[in-house]
């Protein structure tokens, strides 16, 4: 998937929580806490696929490994994709949700489905494309001499090599929260709900033909063809 069509998804994000925002008032679930989850899109035909999973509706979109905040931000990771997934249901209806209920085939591949994995496990191969190119500069000047780095290293002299530069502590830890915070919803929860679940990939999404989002939960089961 293409980051310029990464950064479309993201301004309609942004637009729909601000939509959000206005007209839902926070329920049960979300007071007293910051709750996880993105602004559901305004119907399941919003999402790439929907199919029905007994009276509840699974939308799903294939975010290949790029992660898009409500807050306009855009990680990556290399380990993971992400599938951006939106459970529908009729008015006052309640669902028990897990991010265990969902596996992803990789159809091309012929593979088995892979089952989810915790958010936390992502963090430790996230990255901020726009940190990583600046960090790459300095440390292109570092090794040219023409610099002493950004703040947390990369600084060189006459007899010292040129270290690439970490992440601030701080900035990596926003960037952990924003993308915790975007995550699927778990728990009994009033319908709709939207979050990222994430699944295990190195490969190039580029090189994905076909995939597959599979449900099996509470509500039922459902399979939909998404698109890479």
């Amino acid at each position: 998937m293409q980051l310029s069509r990464n950064w479309r998804i993201g301004i309609s994000i942004a637009a729909l929580c601000l939509c959000a925002q206005g007209q839902n008032p926070p329920g049960k679930d979300t007071q007293g806490n910051e709750a996880k989850g993105m602004p559901p899109r305004a119907a399941p035909g919003d999402y790439q696929a929907q199919a029905p999973a007994g009276a509840v509706t699974v939308a799903a979109e294939f975010m290949g490994h790029a992660i898009l905040t409500p807050e306009g931000a855009t990680y990556t990771t290399e380990d993971y994709v992400a599938v951006e997934a939106g459970l529908f249901g009729p008015s006052g209806a309640r669902l028990k949700i897990s991010s265990a209920d969902f596996s992803l085939r990789i159809v091309a591949k012929k593979a088995k489905p892979v089952p989810s994995e915790p958010f936390g496990a992502v963090f430790k191969s996230l990255k901020d494309p726009e940190w990583e190119d600046a960090a790459a500069v300095e440390l292109k000047k570092a090794k040219e001499g023409k610099g002493n780095g950004i703040s947390t290293g990369g600084k060189t002299q006459d007899d010292t090599p040129a270290v690439a530069p970490k992440m601030p502590l701080p900035m990596r830890r926003a960037m952990e929260q924003r993308v915790e915070k975007c995550v699927l919803p778990e728990g009994d929860r009033a319908l709709p709900q939207a979050g990222v679940i994430f699944f295990p990939y190195h490969g190039k999404a580029e090189s994905i033909h076909a995939i597959e989002l599979i449900y099996d939960g509470p509500a039922g089961k459902a399979t939909l063809r998404l698109q890479p």
